[in-house]
């Protein structure tokens, strides 16, 4: 397969009170297809999320925006673009960074999560620079994690409730 230069093409989600990001590392091809974050079918993020927090699975955009904005977290990646095989991220050359700072600029951010170990290793070098924000690395909700099954990745990702009831 061969590399695609992929530019991510559609905006963070956040509101001014959001106080949790949400990072992946690039838009899949089904993400950018829909326009919006993890919109492979069969990624088990959305319904993650929605049972650490307690509400049901949202279907729509317009529902997993609503989720998110509701429990005042931001969503955006880690890399602008990057040449990519696919929507494999072990393949990954030439990252170049979004400016997560300007993001935190906008919100009352104080907690950062990268969903996988390709966005936390890009966040670390590439971003945590500037943010001076350490990350929580977590595991990827990609179907290729077939080692994590949704009941531990719900463990897992209860760390982001708790973080939101924190503070």
């Amino acid at each position: 397969m061969e590399y695609t230069l992929v530019t991510h093409n559609f905006p963070p989600l956040f509101a001014p009170d959001s106080r949790v990001l949400i990072l992946g590392s690039i838009p899949s091809p089904k993400s950018r297809a829909q326009g919006f974050f993890y919109g492979h079918p069969q990624n088990r993020f959305w319904p993650v999320l929605a049972a650490v927090l307690d509400e049901p699975a949202p279907a729509t955009v317009e529902e997993k925006r609503a989720l998110a904005l509701r429990h005042h977290i931001a969503m955006w990646d880690t890399l602008a673009s990057c040449e990519i095989r696919g929507a494999s991220d072990t393949s990954i050359r030439n990252p170049v960074p979004n400016d997560l700072n300007w993001l935190i600029g906008q919100t009352q951010v104080t907690h950062i999560f990268c969903t996988g170990a390709t966005s936390y290793r890009y966040y670390r070098k590439l971003c945590q620079p500037a943010t001076g924000i350490e990350a929580v690395c977590l595991p990827s909700t990609s179907p290729a994690n077939a080692a994590w099954s949704r009941e531990r990745l719900i463990e897992a990702y209860r760390v982001i409730a708790q973080t939101l009831h924190e503070d």
